[in-house]
C-alpha cells in the first residue's frame, strides 16, 4: 500500500464545498482544514504511487475550486 499526502491550494469561499467533495473520494482517508500557506491537506491511501498520481490528477485536480497541488509521498524506509 502507498500513501501520499496534498496540499491543496483552494479558491476564496470555496474551501467548504472542496472539503465536502474531497470526503466522497474513497482513496482519500483523511481531510483537514489549515491556516497558512495552503487551505487543506489530505491522506491519500492507494495500491501504489501510480495510483497516488492518478487520484491527484483525475480527482483531486479535477475539483472545481482546487487551484493547485503539491503531492508528497510517504516512505516507510526509516522505520526498521
Amino acid at each position: 500500500m502507498a500513501i501520499g499526502f496534498a496540499l491543496l491550494s483552494i479558491s476564496p469561499l470555496k474551501e467548504k464545498e472542496v472539503y465536502e467533495k474531497l470526503n466522497t473520494i474513497t482513496e482519500i482517508v483523511e481531510v483537514h482544514p489549515l491556516f497558512g500557506e495552503f487551505d487543506i491537506l489530505v491522506k491519500i491511501e492507494c495500491r501504489d504511487i501510480d495510483e497516488i498520481g492518478s487520484i491527484v490528477i483525475s480527482k483531486i485536480r479535477s475539483t472545481n475550486g482546487v487551484m493547485d497541488t503539491k503531492t508528497l509521498i510517504g516512505t516507510k524506509s526509516l522505520s526498521g
